[in-house]
């Protein structure tokens, strides 16, 4: 057996959200572990999260991340059989797993004093998972039948789908997480296994613990199951790479639909990029909420929408888009909503929001930041999702910036990215 060095690295911060404080450790494998203290209530959670999603996936394999991820459920060395949830769920605990485009996640919820069955499955999978060809097809038949359910027979969905496509020309983000149809059907059990072994091992992963722990136990144990897992050389990262987009692209679907729906995207960067704070206080004083301006106009003035949302990807490895969705009401009517939508967004370049705006917009922002970690698992998942980006430890300057974004702060993004040339509208028309 391999001796193994243990280069442990402990980090205090101060306390957070009911948090006590979060350590880490860097096995030699290259295996990362973070452990986060919070004896507030009687919960854990343990989560492995692999650094590869639809954003790692080779041409003409869309979809095989999240392929891959049925697959983790369907038995390892030591585990054979569809047996992963019936175990956690005999211990009184859940499990899951999920996949984006930038990482997979498997988790679980359970006691503290269980947190061995969670060891016990993860380091098995990791380092043993069983691939059997009559899991693997059944796997796919279930993913190609959700992915019809969720995209094809799903207009809504469908829309962003295409509006993805076409806004990205190059970048990977244009594949959607669950594939295309004609991708899945060609992913072979062999595809499988080699994307296993090149991106889930320990120097492409780490651990989340989380909750009324104590380091000292379950470190040890941790040590004990995952250590001896081989190590592997860190695949090498794509080069990210986007044309400069000439001219405003539009795309329109036609399908059986309750309510016109209009899609304006804009490519814009991701943290820790400074542009992409600006852009969360943007996207509350554009439309998060019935006191934005576009509810207020569109909604509440106009009566020309149902609903009106605006979403900007903050935490992508790679940037991404800022969304305006808008449910219209009358089909004759989505051009005027469009049109609407672009003078609001003109009013904010011409005039900067006022310093109550402002204010109002970033205690929202912090407030929304805090309450998505007011649990064990919430607070968890953040962490999780700031190390994808490079650390953990960004995730309180992150709270801090968000603070300090001014007005002019809000207009100079407006002006930078929403304009004609960085702009793909779809469409959703009654069929």
């Amino acid at each position: 057996m391999k001796h193994l060095v243990l280069s442990l690295i402990f980090i205090l911060i101060f306390p957070f959200m009911g948090f006590s404080e979060i350590k880490e450790e860097v096995l030699d494998n290259g295996l990362k572990v973070i452990y986060i203290e919070d004896h507030s209530s009687p919960v854990a959670t343990f989560q492995v999260w692999y650094k590869v999603g639809a954003i790692d996936e080779p041409e003409g394999k869309s979809g095989i991340s999240h392929l891959l991820e049925h697959l983790m459920f369907r038995g390892s060395k030591n585990y054979p059989g569809n047996v992963f949830s019936k175990i956690v769920q005999s211990q009184g605990g859940i499990d899951n797993a999920f996949t984006t485009k930038d990482y997979t996640v498997y988790f679980q919820k359970l006691s503290p004093s269980k947190l061995q069955t969670s060891i016990d499955l993860e380091s098995d999978r990791m380092a043993n998972l069983l691939f059997n060809l009559e899991d693997f097809e059944l796997e796919k038949k279930i993913v190609l039948e959700e992915r019809r359910q969720r995209y094809e027979d799903d207009p809504e969905s469908l829309i962003i789908e295409e509006v993805l496509g076409i806004a990205f020309k190059q970048h990977p983000y244009r594949k959607p997480v669950i594939g295309w149809s004609e991708d899945i059907q060609t992913i072979t059990l062999n595809d499988i296994k080699n994307y296993y072994h090149k991106y889930y091992c320990p120097h492409n992963a780490f651990i989340i613990v989380a909750g009324d722990i104590k380091v000292t136990e379950v470190r040890e144990k941790i040590k004990e199951k995952f250590e001896n897992i081989s190590s592997c050389d860190v695949p090498s990262r794509k080069i990210l790479y986007e044309p400069k987009q000439y001219g405003e692209k539009r795309v329109i679907l036609k399908r059986q639909t309750h309510l016109p729906m209009l899609v304006m995207a804009y490519k814009v960067p991701a943290y820790p990029n400074r542009d992409s704070l600006y852009l969360e206080v943007l996207s509350t004083i554009l439309g998060e909420g019935k006191s934005s301006r576009l509810y207020r106009k569109l909604v509440n003035e106009t009566a020309l929408a149902v609903d009106v949302s605006t979403g900007n990807s903050a935490l992508s490895r790679d940037g991404f888009l800022f969304f305006i969705v808008v449910s219209v009401k009358d089909v004759g009517k989505i051009n005027e909503v469009e049109k609407i939508v672009k003078e609001e967004i003109e009013k904010i370049k011409n005039e900067a929001p006022s310093d109550v705006e402002i204010e109002k917009a970033r205690n929202q922002v912090e407030a929304s930041f805090l309450f998505s970690q007011d649990s064990v698992f919430g607070h968890a998942l953040y962490i999780g999702k700031f190390e994808i980006l490079g650390s953990w430890k960004m995730i309180d300057r992150y709270r801090e910036d968000i603070m300090k974004v001014t007005a002019d702060d809000v207009q100079k993004v407006a002006k930078k990215y929403f304009n004609f040339d960085n702009l793909t509208v779809g469409e959703l028309l009654p069929k």
